[in-house]
């Protein structure tokens, strides 16, 4: 991770149609699709949700999951 303080996650942010992992470094920023940080991507397993393997991983760097609306 590039600096000390974890983002958070969500699954399908607010007014997103599509069911896929968004990211934001900060809680004051606005839901980006994870592919938008390449530095944290990681290749899916097959049959599994886009993003599960990148969600798993930050999780571990103590990323907060933020259940969505």
């Amino acid at each position: 991770m590039l600096n000390n303080n974890p983002g958070q996650m969500t699954w399908k942010p607010p007014g997103a149609t599509d069911c896929v992992l968004h990211l934001r470094r900060s809680p004051l920023e606005p839901w980006r699709h994870y592919k938008e940080f390449p530095e944290y991507v990681l290749p899916d397993p097959p049959h599994f949700s886009e993003g599960y393997a990148t969600f798993l991983a930050l999780l571990k760097k103590n990323w907060q999951a933020v259940k969505s609306s």
